[in-house]
């Protein structure tokens, strides 16, 4: 089995357990006293988390508990984040009508969320010199010029090799 297509079903595998999971994992985040911001930037941590580990081949863990291993990572994610900022756990539990409220809009946080690590695991996919161009021309927002001069290479190689990036980028997150 090559990497990327252990990859691939680590994503499918990945992306039904959070599916299935993802307002539990925003309910964890929450109960440890962040924000619903803050509780989906979690989820998402933990998902990059999970899949860093499954890539090192440090995952352990049966498919079967991977929705309990995530709700870990979550809780633990959320703790980190308060005691980094300062943040006090609130005493009071959150009202109804805000939970609910927060629901709707943290399942789309948390779709958004999936969306980005398994973009991220596309630009993994890239090669060396694409994925440079990638970061520093499109996440960056470089002048084309000045990516050129980075990597030494022409400014239209450049726009070919971003061309072609968003292309392989494009059929790498239609695939599911």
């Amino acid at each position: 089995m090559t990497p990327s297509s252990r990859t691939e079903d680590c994503l499918d595998a990945l992306t039904d357990v959070v599916r299935g999971e993802r307002a539990a994992l925003v309910r964890v985040a929450r109960r440890e006293g962040v924000s619903g911001e803050d509780a989906v930037e979690c989820v998402q941590d933990a998902l990059c988390t999970f899949l860093l580990l499954h890539q090192r081949g440090q995952l352990e863990a049966d498919r079967a508990e991977w929705g309990t291993f995530l709700m870990g990572i979550v809780k633990n994610a959320a703790r980190n984040r308060r005691r980094r900022h300062a943040l006090a756990k609130p005493h009071d539990d959150i009202d109804a009508a805000e939970r609910a409220s927060d629901g709707a809009a943290a399942d789309e946080l948390v779709e958004r969320a999936e969306n980005q690590v398994r973009l991220r695991a596309c630009v993994a996919e890239l090669c060396a010199i694409q994925r440079a161009v990638v970061t520093l021309r499109l996440l960056e927002e470089r002048p084309g010029e000045d990516v050129a001069e980075a990597l030494g290479i022409t400014r239209g190689h450049v726009d070919v090799l971003a061309h072609r990036a968003r292309a392989a980028l494009r059929a790498c997150m239609c695939r599911e």
